[in-house]
């Protein structure tokens, strides 16, 4: 059985190899070429965004609401641990205030407020670990 091979550069050459061999080697090209339809069928090209429009590029899927809701849940019973002063001070840090800001606000020493962050992240470390969600606004 001659078995066929065309390399990259577009050149042809025959093989003569025995009939089981040249039988797996048939099979698995037919094999590998359905696989390839089976693909193409099936996945679609960020391209089509710009035809389809964007249910495309959406990327909230069944799994990720779930995942996001059970995230958010966490989040919640975590955030209702805090005290008050502790609530108040991962605020400010999530909009962006430094912890010199806060103190000065505040009109407490930065060492204080750092303590209390301190304590907040030791409250979120089993969420922040679990779920790596709240480290952004964490300095």
């Amino acid at each position: 059985m001659k078995i066929s091979y065309i390399f990259a550069n577009g050149e042809n050459s025959e093989v003569e190899v025995n009939e089981e061999i040249g039988t797996f080697i048939l099979d698995s090209r037919r094999e590998e070429d359905n696989l390839g339809r089976k693909e193409r069928y099936h996945c679609y090209s960020m391209d089509a965004v710009k035809y389809e429009g964007v249910e495309y590029a959406d990327d909230v899927t069944p799994e990720r609401v779930l995942m996001l809701e059970g995230s958010n849940g966490e989040l919640q019973e975590a955030l209702e641990s805090l005290t008050e002063v502790q609530r108040e001070r991962v605020g400010r840090l999530a909009d962006g205030l430094s912890i010199n800001e806060i103190a000065r606000r505040e009109g407490v020493a930065p060492n204080a407020v750092m303590k209390s962050v301190k304590g907040v992240r030791e409250k979120l470390k089993i969420f922040n670990s679990g779920t790596g969600g709240y480290s952004e606004i964490m300095p």
